[in-house]
């Protein structure tokens, strides 16, 4: 299992909690970054929004791709998984800034497309929002340009929605940045299977994940595609007691607290196709982590790990707040113990 957590761009993950004790700032996501790799974390992924949709869209968040290129430079090992919209960004100047940045990273860069769902930002931005499936056709467009020019020069390309010619883009990527991507809708999982190396879902029990790794497994058989790399969101809480658990979930999830996210929300829910209703709790942690189990004690979080690794799992994309403290923790109780563990078997 890898390991990987969310970037706090946002400064923090919980919509009812305000100050979460984690700034949208370069110093703070300057220290993570650098301590999340010598704690025994793998991977981060940095999301791409303009507006907070967490905290309320008067609340700062962090420019995804700045944010990246800078953190590039100040660690060794760390993974970065950055979010791209398509509809933000000309594709073959992404693919040029991209390669730019993983050249600098030593060949860390990954990218996880995303879809926008977003119409109000879109409005605010000045942007082309488009209906669903024409979302994910763009985005069809948008990776095979990205991809040749990443591997091509003197590319030309005529659709619907991009139109290149002659395009030389050097110098080229260390190696192809892994693309990651995730969608419930029929067209998100088919464009996936066929363009996509990894496909990450939202929070789910390890049963309800299986079933859509079996599913996804399906369409890349049919496409003669190899396995692809699956991760799962979850939001942790490691607790020397499930009585501290149960505390902390009931803290999170008061939504008197705070309801600055919750139109966001509203507008996310009304332009996403989604396979399940959502509940308190999703709406009170984001990418419904809480659905993933990974709260209780470190034996029981450990445990909820096994299973997901045992039903095709290969990476975990942890949320928590505070995020520094409660990675130390998480570190501590379950990633060492576990290595120290398989070490000694």
């Amino acid at each position: 299992m890898r390991y990987g957590y969310w970037m706090p761009v946002f400064g923090g993950w919980l919509r009812n909690v305000e100050n979460e004790g984690m700034e949208a700032s370069w110093n703070y996501v300057r220290r993570l970054a650098q301590r999340s790799e010598e704690i025994g974390f793998d991977l981060s992924l940095i999301a791409e929004l303009n507006l907070n949709d967490i905290k309320g869209v008067d609340a700062p968040s962090l420019d995804a791709w700045s944010t990246a290129a800078a953190l590039t430079a100040v660690t060794n090992t760390l993974e970065l998984m950055v979010a791209v919209r398509p509809t933000f960004h000309n594709p073959a100047l992404l693919a040029k800034q991209a390669a730019n940045i993983d050249r600098i990273s030593g060949g860390r860069l990954s990218l996880n497309v995303v879809s926008s769902w977003w119409a109000g930002e879109a409005k605010k931005y000045g942007v082309q929002f488009d209906e669903h499936d024409d979302r994910y056709a763009r985005t069809a467009e948008w990776l095979e340009i990205v991809d040749r020019l990443w591997k091509e020069d003197h590319f030309s390309y005529s659709g619907k929605y991009y139109k290149i010619e002659d395009a030389v883009m050097q110098p080229k990527p260390v190696k192809k940045p892994v693309i990651y991507a995730g969608g419930e809708s029929e067209k998100a999982k088919d464009t996936i299977a066929q363009l996509c190396d990894a496909y990450v879902m939202h929070g789910d029990a390890p049963g309800r994940v299986k079933e859509k790794i079996e599913d996804m497994e399906r369409r890349r058989e049919k496409l003669n595609l190899p396995s692809m790399i699956y991760g799962v969101a979850g939001y942790t809480i490691v607790r020397n007691s499930e009585q501290e658990v149960k505390k902390e979930i009931e803290r999170i999830t008061d939504v008197r607290q705070s309801a600055a996210g919750y139109g966001n929300y509203q507008d996310w829910l009304a332009n996403t196709k989604l396979d399940q209703q959502v509940s308190l709790e999703d709406y009170s942690v984001s990418n419904r982590g809480l659905r993933s189990g990974l709260t209780g004690t470190p034996a029981q979080v450990a445990g909820k790990i096994g299973e997901f690794e045992r039903v095709g799992v290969n990476l975990l994309l942890l949320q928590c707040s505070p995020q520094l403290e409660e990675m130390e923790r998480f570190s501590e109780a379950v990633i060492r113990k576990n290595s120290a563990m398989k070490t000694a078997s």
